[in-house]
């Protein structure tokens, strides 16, 4: 987000003195400029200027030299001698260009630089080094750490550099105590991305004089309208655009100048090298320096061309398959057909070498270098959309492509190669050449009938014609009519993002203020029932279980691709048949609606392992999409009516099915309580425990299919995973992740999980009223019962035919213990259940235990079992 200073914001409106930043914040969010955060100062003083009275140069012998210096701080800050008397600092500087007679940048002993660093005293090669004089990188200034900062080549005229004296605050006098402002910008306020379009909105919230430095800048930029034709230009243009996106061209104007002559040794400005790195960027050399202050002031990105290593002419054209280019941070990147390029045309082929990625980042040749003379300067408005394509797509986003994909002015490329034009001959020296080349097709915008009306009906603000018009204008709008309340509007060139009636309400609804806005609460009428429904309650259950259970909710975006399918043993191509497709997704990579929330919620689980968290116990509910092909095509419904039911209907028949799932996966150990306490680590009854639990919260009696290995999903693990059904319907499943499944996702071995249809399992519940049973006042019969039956008897078979022995007597049964061994015989097991019968109208004797003891042990027998004695 951008930064502003408030010494820059003073070039272009008129600020008072005694402005802070917490006042500028206040001003700036009344128009929707939202303040992100005022960054202070990480340096901290004393931090003054130094004059170097000595500078001895002392060979070590690790072959470094270092000199001992003595600098004049000012009588404040100088040290004093064993006669009380004011005498320089010794200080031990290393940089090879400390030399007497300089005056410097000096850290005296309790001033604190970025990164936290201390500046005390202390012994190094043979000397107390009381303080230090520092470089820019160590002062944060920029990159440079050659050597010290040296006052008389830091952008000082003679005049100022002579009234500098030592013991000057130099904290003040670098602006390192000067806090900076961070705003937010929202993406159809592109114009804000720069001082000019911050300093309007400023004068928007407090009526400041403002003026427009494009204005001026335009008025002193060469005429290239009008021109005859064929009168030379720096360099021919031609925009070659056959693969228009949605039929917008890709570039409709391209502006380029010449500066001849340009001294590729000269500086950048004491100033603009310190606005830049207060706004974030690094200062590089004086002609690239210059063009992202020129955006950075005026919001127009620009880019400076080596103009001898380019042959006209420059042709603005889309990628061809195959072609590749390696950027200026020295990625190579093969391009797409739908990627806008700048290139040149050596050796008379047209448009063959690539020496940019339009509106993004600039290729390696034909960079402004070191041994540069003559430079071309490209200013140009490219379409938003192919730029922030290509930006995602070579995932190169820049301080260019921001601006442009948010809308650049479409009229701003004269006056801000003006400006850039004006910065290098007065810096670098050099002539700006009077011919430059501008290809200009930007169509003219239409104008928008506007009716004053409709801020009332819209935003329900009074305003007077008069005002409207009033603030219209003064956002730049042209406004003729107004007699009966209707305007024709034509937008500025600046503002994109106003193209509708609308856009122009919100305009005045800002301006005018937001908190005019009468605040209307809308009647709620009450019919019918009130409350949560039936599936919004039982739901409500289901989370709230869970998380009793222990696990934590996660919301995951429902975006899968080929990736998740592949990790989740699914083949791409057949399930790609039945998901939803999105027209524009967020990642090219994830294109498809979900159809399981399993494969989104494992990348969350997987990102928490990445970050060291081991035990891992995520749930999510949320919905699903299940597209039919054969459903037939959605239709285009008209506007401005309510829709038929019959047009509904057809909508409605034309949806993906979207049912309501819930899904959980946990990993690492179940039980942790301490070095001397258990530990067990996570397994499929975990996961089947998280089922139960919600079987018993909804009442559902929720029952567990283990299908044959060949039937079990591939996801899952055949020999440890169970359909979960209510009666004969299956509604998920549940158990381990598939070792292939935890291997592709990197996933602990025995990772559980289990999803289920939450939509379904709703509907098959029943509502009617429970009967409730009266308690029993009459004391309980405890009993233990082992049966030893065939392995393939289920525990829940064996107690249901407890169940149906006891019949009535029965109050409560639990599965304590199951046991195989030798004692029990080969392919028989143990089952023991601890049961408790209890009658309503009598105390059960010893005839009656053992009537119903025989009655369950006859009704086990039918399974095979028998009564272990």
């Amino acid at each position: 987000m951008p930064m502003v200073d408030i010494d820059w914001l003073k070039d272009h409106v008129e600020v008072p003195e005694d402005l802070t930043y917490e006042q500028l914040a206040k001003d700036l969010v009344k128009v929707g400029l939202e303040e992100e955060e005022i960054h202070a100062s990480q340096v901290t003083g004393p931090i003054v200027v130094g004059y170097v009275v000595d500078a001895t140069p002392e060979p070590q012998k690790n072959g470094k030299t270092i000199n001992w210096c003595h600098v004049d701080v000012g009588d404040e800050y100088n040290a004093v001698d064993e006669d009380g008397n004011k005498v320089p600092r010794g200080i031990v500087c290393g940089a090879p260009n400390m030399r007497a007679g300089e005056k410097v940048v000096v850290t005296l002993p309790g001033a604190v630089l970025p990164g936290d660093f201390r500046i005390e005293p202390r012994k190094t090669y043979g000397h107390v080094s009381d303080g230090m004089c520092a470089s820019e990188r160590e002062l944060g200034l920029g990159d440079n750490h050659d050597g010290i900062i040296l006052l008389r080549e830091y952008g000082f005229t003679p005049a100022e550099y002579e009234a500098l004296n030592p013991g000057d605050d130099a904290m003040h006098l670098l602006h390192l105590d000067q806090p900076l402002l961070e705003i937010n910008i929202t993406p159809d306020r592109g114009y804000a991305f720069s001082y000019r379009g911050v300093a309007r909105e400023y004068h928007h919230s407090t009526g400041a004089a403002y003026v427009d430095p494009a204005v001026a800048l335009d008025r002193k930029a060469p005429v290239t309208e009008g021109l005859a034709p064929g009168t030379p230009t720096d360099i021919e243009i031609a925009i070659e655009d056959g693969n228009p996106i949605h039929g917008v061209p890709g570039c409709d104007r391209y502006y380029a100048r010449a500066i001849h002559g340009f001294d590729p040794a000269a500086k950048t400005p004491n100033w603009m090298r310190r606005r830049l790195i207060r706004a974030g960027m690094r200062s590089i050399s004086l002609a690239v320096d210059v063009t992202n202050y020129v955006m950075l002031d005026l919001g127009q990105p620009m880019h400076a061309y080596d103009l001898d290593k380019l042959e006209g002419p420059i042709v603005v054209r889309r990628a061809r398959e195959g072609e590749h280019l390696v950027t200026l941070d020295g990625k190579d990147h093969e391009l797409s057909v739908e990627d806008l390029l700048i290139t040149d045309s050596p050796n008379g082929e047209r448009g063959s070498r690539i020496i940019g990625l339009a509106g993004v980042m600039g290729g390696l040749y034909g960079e402004v270098t070191a041994e540069t003379k003559n430079i071309l300067l490209e200013a140009a408005h490219f379409d938003q959309v192919s730029i922030a394509r290509s930006a995602r797509r070579h995932k190169t986003p820049s301080e260019a492509s921001r601006r442009f994909e948010r809308g650049v002015d479409t009229q701003l490329q004269p006056a801000a190669a003006q400006m850039a034009a004006e910065l290098l001959v007065k810096y670098g020296g050099g002539e700006a050449s009077e011919h430059p080349a501008d290809v200009n097709r930007v169509p003219r915008r239409r104008s928008i009938n506007f009716k004053a009306g409709e801020v009332r009906r819209v935003a329900g603000l009074d305003t007077d014609v008069n005002t409207i018009s009033d603030i219209l204008t003064d956002i730049g709008c042209g406004v003729a009519g107004g007699g009966n309340g209707e305007f024709s509007i034509q937008p500025p060139s600046w503002r994109p993002d106003l193209n509708e009636p609308c856009d122009l309400v919100e305009e005045v609804a800002r301006l005018v203020g937001y908190d005019e806005i009468p605040v209307t609460v809308p009647p709620a009428p009450v019919e019918g029932e009130v409350g949560l429904t039936d599936d919004q309650r039982r739901k409500r259950q289901v989370a709230d279980e869970l998380a009793e259970y222990g696990m934590v909710e996660a919301l995951t975006y429902p975006f899968v691709g080929d990736e998740d399918y592949k990790a989740f043993g699914c083949d791409p191509e057949a399930i790609k048949r039945v998901s939803v497709e999105i027209a524009n997704p967020l990642a090219g990579d994830r294109p498809f609606l979900r159809r399981s929330i399993l494969p989104t919620l494992a990348q969350t689980v997987r990102l928490n392992l990445r970050r060291g968290n081991e035990n891992v116990s995520l749930y999510e509910l949320g919905h699903v999409y299940l597209w039919n092909p054969d459903a037939p095509a959605i239709p285009a419904l008209p506007g401005g009516r309510r829709p038929s039911d019959e047009e509904l209907a057809a909508l409605d028949a034309g949806l993906p099915d979207q049912p309501l799932h819930v899904a959980g996966i946990l990993t690492g150990n179940a039980v942790e309580t301490g070095w001397l306490g258990e530990r067990r680590a996570v397994d499929w009854s975990d996961a089947v425990e998280a089922v139960t639990r919600i079987s018993e919260r909804l009442g559902a009696g929720l029952t567990l299919d283990q299908p044959a290995a060949a039937d079990v999903p591939a996801q899952w693990h055949p020999g440890r995973a169970a359909r979960v059904m209510i009666g004969d319907q299956a509604i998920g499943m549940v158990g381990e992740l598939h070792p292939h499944v935890d291997e592709a996702l990197g996933l602990p071995a025995h990772a559980a999980a289990f999803e289920l249809d939450l939509t379904a399992l709703f509907g098959a519940l029943d509502d009617s009223p429970v009967q409730a049973t009266p308690i029993s006042t009459f004391p309980p019969v405890k009993q233990d019962l082992a049966f030893t039956v065939p392995e393939s008897v289920t525990a829940a078979a064996l107690a249901q035919a407890v169940r149906e022995g006891a019949g009535d007597k029965l109050e409560s049964i639990e599965l304590f213990d199951v046991f195989t061994g030798e004692q029990v015989g080969e392919g028989m097991k143990s089952l023991a259940f601890a049961v408790t019968f209890r009658a309503q109208d009598r105390t059960l004797d010893s005839q009656d235990s053992e009537a119903i003891r025989e009655a369950i042990v006859a009704k086990a027998a039918e399974l095979g079992a028998q009564l272990r004695a």
